[in-house]
């Protein structure tokens, strides 16, 4: 099947969950067939970090293992198209990846990964050229495949790429909540502060979240936020709230060499107990209200992609 039939598949109608057949002499079967099935919320968070190399799908993988972990039910697309890692992250093997989608070769569950403790990866392509080149109708495209989802889950994290393309903005504000990894480090502040700065002027986001990676303590991290929302506040009509931190850890390093989570494999570590800590106060988050936002977005945004182009 080529490109174009596969686009046309994944944006036509939702499916609905299958319900068992009833005998149509059966009172309950004519409401079963008017009726569909009552679909779940799915909280849809963005990771993003503007900067690479500042831990921002370390954060993803764990804070997924870790609502994982507490009982939710998690998936977790890799959106950097081109050079994936997620897979690598957790010692998985995909046999296909995004643009078997894109063409209409698998479903959006078909692609789907088991990862541990229940958690679920969506895989893109490492050294796929054509899926770094990806345009904003193809972007789209995958944003609304997870409509066809006959249950979607409770959450989806979206482990954005680096930088500042549309591959990065179009997910990031497809997602209702944005979280930026930012570290102490003059180049991550400057490049978290033009990502936020691109999502608030061209996509109309109005609060972001940030996460402090690699720090010694919450004071640390705390400060690090100052030095972003102070600018933020000064320039742009964005809020900027402090989402949590994660120290410095070896046991986190450790782990990433596994190729493991670090929730899993030393649930008692410093860097795993600061995820679990992340992982309860996004359960509690309040969703902003989305209503009147024009662009897409997972889970019931428009059909076409809006918003500027980021210059």
């Amino acid at each position: 099947m080529d490109q174009a039939s596969g686009l046309k598949r994944m944006l036509s109608g939702m499916s609905g969950r299958p319900v068992a057949e009833l005998p149509s002499t059966h009172q309950a079967s004519s409401l079963l067939a008017a009726a569909p099935a009552a679909r779940r919320h799915c909280r849809t968070i963005a990771v993003a970090g503007g900067k690479g190399g500042v831990g921002k799908s370390t954060v993803a993988v764990n804070l997924g293992m870790a609502l994982s972990v507490a009982g939710r039910d998690v998936v977790l697309l890799d959106a950097d198209m081109g050079l994936a890692n997620v897979d690598v992250m957790l010692g998985l093997t995909p046999s296909r990846h995004i643009g078997h989608l894109l063409d209409g070769e698998c479903t959006l569950d078909e692609l789907m990964l088991s990862a541990p403790r229940g958690l679920r990866v969506v895989p893109a392509g490492s050294g796929a050229r054509r899926l770094a080149q990806l345009d904003n109708g193809e972007h789209a495209a995958i944003i609304r495949a997870f409509d066809e989802l006959a249950q979607p889950p409770e959450y989806l994290l979206v482990d954005t790429a680096a930088g500042l393309s549309d591959n990065v903005t179009m997910f990031a504000a497809a997602a209702a909540e944005v979280i930026v990894v930012a570290c102490d480090e003059p180049a991550s502040l400057t490049d978290a502060y033009g990502l936020t700065k691109v999502l608030s002027r061209d996509f109309g986001v109005r609060r972001i979240r940030m996460v402090a990676n690699m720090v010694r303590n919450e004071g640390d991290a705390r400060a690090l936020h100052q030095k972003l929302a102070r600018v933020s506040d000064r320039f742009l009509d964005v809020v900027i709230e402090f989402g949590g931190w994660v120290p410095h850890d070896e046991r986190l390093r450790q782990a990433i060499r596994r190729q493991c989570a670090v929730v899993d494999l030393w649930p008692s570590s410093h860097s795993a107990l600061a995820f679990k800590n992340l992982a309860g106060a996004v359960d509690k988050w309040v969703e902003p209200d989305r209503a009147g936002l024009d662009r897409i977005a997972f889970f019931g945004g428009r059909t076409t992609p809006v918003g500027g182009v980021p210059r």
